[in-house]
């Protein structure tokens, strides 16, 4: 699938995609708080959706109602790395919408193509509004579709092993097994929508297996640097 590229000049742009439990959250927020940059959770955006559509009482699983739901999702998020909201509409949902429950049907939620495209949009938005230096953006298909052209893009990714074991940590009163099935399922949905596995032509992969999240982080901002020297 062929999608419109978009030059993104500035604020300086470092796009991240990785598979559930690969850290690209806990590490792209570090690295922009360790920068001084701003930080975008492109599946918040996502999750709140499904909230939204959830609250509706939308059949999730039928693309034409979740595509309506659209003309109801007011959202907002900052970009704060320091203490970033989700909301939708006056509903702070920052917390509700990493619950299980939404974690199970965001993957229906983000494969209908009129949701991709609309929050496309507001993704690009939101970093062309950014009065700060720089933004880490990360999600699924930030280094393919959403930034394509971003000076720095990055896969993040993990032994599968190790992913579950963090994700696992994450959720505290979940079972290891139940997390690992979560992450495999939510895996496979998402990959029939993006291909997130793979490093594209141009994107760098770091690989976090053996790596403590300092060290990942250090890692991403070697990048980063890397190329802030050869872009000038």
């Amino acid at each position: 699938m062929q999608h419109e590229t978009h030059p993104l000049e500035y604020p300086f742009v470092v796009a991240v995609d990785g598979p559930a439990g690969s850290g690209k959250s806990s590490v792209s927020k570090e690295v922009a708080r360790r920068l001084g940059w701003a930080f975008l959770d492109t599946g918040a955006a996502y999750r709140a959706l499904a909230w939204h559509a959830t609250a509706s009482h939308v059949d999730t699983d039928d693309a034409a109602s979740v595509a309506a739901a659209l003309d109801s999702f007011a959202y907002r998020i900052d970009t704060d790395p320091y203490g970033y909201r989700v909301h939708v509409g006056d509903v702070d949902v920052t917390e509700a919408i990493r619950e299980p429950g939404i974690s199970a049907v965001v993957s229906a939620v983000a494969r209908v193509p009129e949701v991709r495209t609309h929050l496309i949009e507001v993704f690009r938005a939101i970093i062309a509004a950014e009065g700060r230096e720089g933004i880490v953006v990360e999600g699924r298909d930030i280094t393919t579709v959403v930034a394509p052209d971003a000076p720095v893009r990055i896969l993040l990714t993990a032994a599968e092993e190790v992913r579950m074991a963090r994700r696992a940590k994450e959720l505290e009163g979940h079972s290891a097994e139940a997390t690992g099935a979560q992450l495999r399922a939510r895996d496979r949905a998402d990959a029939k929508v993006v291909d997130f596995m793979n490093a594209a032509e141009g994107v760098t992969t770091v690989d976090s297996t053996d790596l403590d999240f300092d060290a990942t982080v250090e890692a991403v901002i070697a990048v980063i640097r890397d190329a802030q020297v050869r872009t000038g």
